[in-house]
């Protein structure tokens, strides 16, 4: 019997001592705030106080804890310091995702109690156990700051657009309340547990399965031959990933079966124990591979290419063409495999009720994810049930499925119990997507002037075992090749091979960012040749409204790469003058000074891309029925904040029913930077609507733009909902239900052979510049600042806009200098380096306001953008501290040395 005491409360619990302390709070007591994203001591998310000091609780045995007072996330508000601090997180905008909050407020505490009014430094000690892949840290620095200063509420208004609203469900993340995926499983659930391959490539026989079912007291072996359907993926005609593989793998982690029964059973079964007999087969593993060899990942791809897509477009006569190159640059990169590192695994559980089923889960794309477990279950979407639980972040890689289709088969055959299955770390990242490795050459012209004659690129894409979303990135690839920049003539082409690898899927910028990185390096290179300065050269070239892209497209507005370039300038010039005078007097360390630019296409390209969205007024008040998820990136305010706006409505009065299939509309994925644009606009257009049958309702004979304010009323039951204008004020009672409806989907056009058409309906822009130090006989980068100024229409939630483009900063840091997945080696939080709070620079975000007409009061998105500019940024800076180019990514110490040394 261990005794101890936790948050205040004397518990006596029948459990082994060797327990692990996370495992017994979530399972034991069902205080689930304190979350497991490792169970290996490396992301801190299971931060909580012993006696009074920070520990991991996945690697704290319970036997340890024994006669100690215990404090989690769930007791942190039974102080005046805890409820300040958790009060300070809300306000600054410290948690997005809010999977790792939990363990950033157990560690601020701690924090706290013993240093007052603690420094950035002494902050970033305490905190650098914690691991965040969301916010890039500073506003979690900020937010622990204004707490130790005193600093009470900072917004009071209505929550109307352009305020910086703190975020509507932001209570449930630092209280620890949030349902996350494997928050809210029931105690009756089933344990289902996949077993995967150990082999990149091979074949295998599955032996007597019912007979170890029943000898090791497992309720269930699923196999291939339990699926009715044993194909999906993301698009309508491409199904070729399978639930369970049958006999043959063609990836590790590839899923062969699964173990269903009693959770101490099913974690109890070494997977060598299993009658499975292998036989390893060569694989192909990388681009090189995939090219040359005669064997076929897929027997239908005869050259193991998935797509192969392309954009022309021809140069003027009258402009480029004839005019002779005054310079010219060639060049190729090379990066690598990107694990997501979201700090939530996968996890969810899965019901059947009735004849139809019911699955909660962390997901990107709840309407995506029921359409495709229908496929797999062969019955009609409407049969299904998705509800999405709070997703710990995502970045693209909970777009595919994971645990969904194998907890439906599941629930489906075992109908009396649910069904939960909750991803390990390292099974997370054995066995889901990661960002395309690139092979890209790009080349580059222009003429004497200093303008773009010719851009010509071929980039090649290891899209890994199946195609999950290749499809996208080869053909997203070649219409943003040429940059944010009019080049009268383009050649650009994307292909995606399969390979032996994991499947590579969607990853912020959906292979954007990989070849932002190419077409800046050439940007530069040309720019020293015609000694022009790298951030005027940007600048002349900077695509316009009224331009031409490279798919032929003519911007009619919202083009603001010009501003973004004119409010970096005075920093930039700064900042050389700066790290000159640094190198003067440094021998070893040296400074640089770089600057990369991006464009972004908003939503889907060149595909029906709407959003449909509801508002209710009734009995209860106003509900927003939205079936956006979000996933940290504040969508759920976002939303509000213009239902609020339109309806002239403080934002708190009106209530959110999200994700869920049964209750919301289809609002498309959370993916591609779309839902505040696509969204946004179905729900702008949605209070409209509601706003004009309110009046009418009144008893005004038309819609009233005089209309100041509606109000409900606190105390009413039902709701009456106060209607006031200038001159006139009237009650109207919600008896019966009035609806708002909305549905937006941006103009966009079919590419034609050559890739010309309209494939999006606005572009995002922006710039960056970092300034970096260099240890050249070490070969380490350390980013000091980046300011980073960024197109974002319309700012609807300033400080949701700025997390978004500072954790977007720190995952562009980690792509340019540290993350690199390697297959069977990288796959935990300890041998895959994503950045801590130790490697986050000094950044300043500068918000430019160019309002596209067609987005929520001329907002558009900002998510995906955040990230493309970094890497060659730092890439730049690199280069101009050493006179060393990288173009290996990452940029690892031992490539840096070894090309500083070749350059002497």
């Amino acid at each position: 019997m261990i005794l101890l005491t936790v948050n205040g409360v004397r518990q006596a619990l029948d459990v082994r001592p060797s327990q692990r302390l996370a495992d017994v709070l979530r399972d034991n007591l069902n205080l689930t705030g304190t979350k497991i994203g490792c169970n290996a001591g490396d992301c801190g998310a299971c931060t909580v106080q012993i006696d009074g000091r920070a520990v991991c609780a996945c690697i704290t045995a319970i036997g340890q804890a024994q006669g100690c007072n215990v404090r989690t996330i769930e007791g942190l508000a039974q102080t005046p310091l805890g409820a300040a601090l958790q009060q300070a997180f809300q306000q600054i905008g410290a948690a997005q995702c809010g999977i790792c909050t939990p363990g950033m407020l157990m560690a601020a505490y701690d924090l706290l109690v013993r240093t007052a009014h603690p420094n950035r430094l002494e902050i970033s000690d305490a905190l650098g156990g914690v691991l965040c892949r969301c916010t890039g840290y500073q506003k979690i620095i900020e937010a622990v700051e204004h707490c130790a200063h005193g600093g009470g509420i900072i917004h009071s208004g209505p929550g109307y657009i352009g305020e910086r609203l703190p975020k509507t469900d932001g209570a449930r993340k630092t209280n620890g309340t949030e349902c996350f995926g494997a928050d809210g499983i029931p105690e009756n659930a089933r344990w289902l547990r996949l077993i995967r391959s150990p082999h990149h490539h091979a074949q295998f026989v599955v032996g007597d399965l019912p007979a170890f079912a029943a000898a090791h007291g497992i309720t269930a072996i699923l196999t291939a031959s339990d699926v009715p359907s044993n194909g999906y993926g993301i698009y309508p005609t491409i199904k070729d990933q399978p639930v369970f593989a049958v006999g043959e793998v063609k990836f590790r982690g590839e899923a062969v079966c699964a173990l269903v029964g009693e959770r101490e059973r099913v974690e109890a079964i070494d997977p060598q124990a299993l009658p499975i007999t292998w036989t390893v087969l060569p694989p192909l593993m990388g681009l090189n591979e995939a090219e040359r060899a005669k064997q076929c990942v897929h027997r239908s791809k005869p050259n193991n290419i998935l797509i192969d897509g392309s954009v022309v477009k021809a140069a003027n006569r009258l402009t480029s063409n004839e005019i002779e190159p005054a310079a010219g640059v060639a060049l190729r990169v090379k990066t690598k495999f990107v694990e997501h590192a979201y700090i939530e695994p996968e996890a969810g559980w899965a019901q059947r009720v009735g004849d139809r089923l019911e699955i909660h889960v962390t997901t990107q794309t709840p309407y995506m994810d029921r359409d495709e477990v229908a496929v797999v279950m062969r019955m009609q979407p409407t049969d299904i049930r998705i509800v999405p639980t709070a997703c710990g972040g995502g970045f693209g890689g909970k777009l595919d499925m994971s645990v969904q289709p194998a907890l439906a088969v599941a629930a489906w055959l075992l109908p009396d119990r649910p069904v939960a299955c909750v991803y390990s770390r390292t099974e997370s990242m054995a066995s889901t997507t990661k960002r395309h490795p690139a092979d890209i050459t790009f080349s580059l012209s222009a003429d004497v002037t200093g303008k773009l004659l010719h851009c010509e690129t071929h980039a090649k894409f290891d899209t890994g075992a199946y195609a999950s979303w290749g499809p996208t990135v080869a053909t997203r690839v070649p219409i943003h090749a040429s940059g944010p920049y009019f080049v009268p003539s383009v050649r650009a082409r994307g292909t995606a091979y399969f390979t032996h690898c994991h499947p590579a899927g969607a990853f912020r910028g959906f292979g954007v960012p990989q070849g932002a990185i190419a077409h800046e390096a050439a940007m530069d290179a040309l720019a020293d040749q015609l000694q022009i300065d790298r951030l005027e050269f940007r600048y002349r070239n900077a695509i316009r409204v009224g331009d031409t892209t490279a798919t032929g497209q003519v911007l009619q507005d919202s083009a603001g790469l010009d501003q973004c370039l004119d409010a970096l300038r005075s920093r930039w010039e700064t900042w050389h003058a700066e790290s000159k005078a640094f190198n003067a007097g440094s021998l070893h360390k040296k400074r640089g000074v770089g600057i990369g630019c991006m464009w972004y296409g908003i939503g889907n390209t060149s595909l029906s891309n709407p959003s449909s969205m509801r508002i209710v007024a009734d009995a209860q008040g106003i509900t927003l029925y939205s079936g956006a998820v979000d996933i940290g990136q504040g969508s759920n305010t976002i939303l509000i904040q213009i239902a609020a706006d339109t309806l002239k409505i403080r934002s708190e009065r009106i209530r959110l029913i999200s994700g869920d299939t049964d209750f919301t509309l289809d609002a498309g994925k959370t993916s591609a930077s779309r839902q505040t644009y696509v969204s946004g606009k179905a729900v702008e257009l949605a209070a409209s609507n509601l706003r004009y049958k309110l009046l009418r309702a009144a008893g005004w004979p038309e819609a009233d733009d005089n209309v100041a304010v509606f109000s409900l009323r606190a105390d009413s039951s039902p709701a009456v909902l106060d209607i006031l204008s200038a001159n006139t004020a009237r009650a109207l009672e919600l008896t019966t239900a009035i609806e708002g409806f909305g549905r937006f989907d941006p103009p966009t056009t079919p590419q034609d052979i050559n890739g010309q058409g309209d494939p999006y309906a606005c572009y995002a822009f922006a710039a960056q510049i970092a300034m970096v130090e260099v240890d050249t006989e070490l070969g380490t980068t350390k980013v000091m600042r980046i300011t980073a100024a960024h197109d974002v229409g319309r700012a609807i939630n300033p400080t949701q806009v700025e997390g978004q483009v500072q954790g977007g900063i720190l995952q562009g840091l980690g792509l340019a200098l540290m993350e690199e997945y390697i297959p069977g080696r990288t796959e935990n939080l300890h041998d895959y380096l994503i950045p801590t709070i130790g490697d986050m620079p000094a950044m300043e975000v500068l918000l430019i306001e160019s309002p596209t007409a067609l987005g929520p009061s001329g907002a558009k998105g900002v998510g995906e953008p955040g990230l493309i500019p970094t890497a060659p940024a730092i890439l730049g800076a690199i280069e101009n501290a050493t006179g060393v180019r990288m173009l290996e990514i990452p940029v690892l110490p031992h490539r840096l040395v070894e090309a500083v040394k070749a350059l002497k």
